[in-house]
């Protein structure tokens, strides 16, 4: 009985160990430059994308908790939070920094012109 006992403590720990081991999952890409754009006035915007495979396009805010530092290329895990009754100028959605899954010094490709 000890024994069995013992074996489905152990299975119940390994068990415990695998579940909390899960591996965050990039939902946002920042490019290695911000460019000039024009929101409510001219200003500097970060280039994102959602996947890997999509096309860099222009982010006009920021996102909370995220340091950005030019030449280089990030992985980001975000939270977007729905604001209630944003400004007429403002955003919708609040952008907030869970994981920076990596960054990698290196030139973003495919930027817009």
């Amino acid at each position: 009985m000890k024994r069995i006992t013992l074996h489905l403590f152990a299975i119940t720990i390994i068990a415990l160990v695998f579940s909390s081991c899960k591996t965050s999952q990039p939902n946002l890409y920042v490019a290695s430059k911000e460019v000039d754009c024009t929101g409510v006035g001219p200003q500097k915007c970060l280039l994102i994308k959602e996947n890997k495979d999509d096309q860099w396009t222009f982010f006009y805010q920021g996102i909370e908790g995220f340091n950005y530092e030019p030449g280089y290329e990030y992985a980001l895990e975000i939270k977007k939070e729905k604001i209630e009754n944003p400004p007429a100028d403002a955003s919708s959605v609040r952008y907030i920094l869970v994981k920076e899954i990596t960054k990698e010094k290196k030139e973003s490709e495919n930027l817009p012109q």
